[in-house]
């Protein structure tokens, strides 16, 4: 990983579009600071589209992208896409699977959560899990004793004895039934609302991330970058460049590399 100081002038030009993870990338401790919305804002302002790329659930995003200057926000691990169009007072939704379809994962994936809660002392079911539509988040850290790493490998497992798509966070592990991603979800929306082709378009495009859920947006993308603490884990895939501070504070960094630019 190389440090975000050395991308070129040419490269960053092109970008126009900033993909962004929320938790411990856009915030610091659990919070979102005025840094990360000020940041937001002023890419903006500069032409530069902002979409956060979040496990989190379909309740925050309607509240996303109605009150964060942000185009859209792909949620629930590429599950949703939620945009407002403040002109016709609208939220335009994409879901991967219908209503009906999510009900049926919903019950299996109740299924899940009981045999989660029964071999791993100390797991907890998210606290904004009310919120979700299409997967299941336990937590491992968030809101509970943090967990030792192999009862959290643990978790992946059972996820997986079921049949379910099992992605790591920084605070969560988040399970569904789908071969959707943060990735997929991207593709089709950049197509849909933007009219940008990501494999010829890639060039026009960054992510900014933390953690191995990003691990798809990491390899993908050209214009990849990892917050400092993205070092915290051993990932697979890993992020073309790193900012030297961590979560909000590397955000902000990039974000100023950008508006600078």
């Amino acid at each position: 990983m190389l440090p975000i100081q050395s991308m070129t002038s040419d490269r960053l030009n092109k970008i126009k579009f900033l993909l962004t993870d929320i938790d411990d990338t856009l915030t610091e401790r659990g919070r979102l600071p005025s840094s990360s919305i000020g940041a937001m804002e002023r890419l903006e302002e500069a032409g530069i589209c902002v979409i956060p790329i979040t496990g989190r659930p379909a309740g925050w995003c309607d509240h996303i992208a109605r009150m964060w200057p942000v185009k859209g926000v792909v949620g629930e691990n590429g599950a949703l896409y939620f945009s407002y169009d403040a002109e016709k007072r609208r939220m335009q939704t994409v879901f991967v699977k219908s209503e009906a379809e999510r009900r049926a994962d919903r019950a299996r994936l109740d299924d899940i959560k009981k045999r989660i809660l029964e071999e791993i002392p100390g797991a907890g079911i998210a606290s904004d899990q009310p919120y979700r539509v299409a997967d299941l988040a336990i937590d491992f850290c968030e809101d509970v004793t943090p967990l030792d790493p192999r009862d959290v490998t643990r978790i992946v497992a059972l996820f997986e004895e079921f049949g379910a798509t099992a992605k790591i966070s920084s605070i969560h592990v988040n399970g569904w039934f789908g071969n959707y991603d943060k990735l997929s979800m991207t593709k089709t929306i950049l197509k849909g609302f933007f009219d940008v082709d990501v494999e010829s378009d890639n060039e026009l495009i960054a992510f900014i991330g933390d953690s191995p859920n990003d691990g798809p947006m990491f390899s993908f993308f050209e214009n990849s970058v990892g917050v400092a603490n993205v070092m915290d884990f051993s990932l697979t895939d890993k992020p073309k460049w790193v900012t030297e501070k961590r979560s909000a504070h590397g955000f902000r960094e990039f974000a100023e590399l950008l508006i600078a630019r």
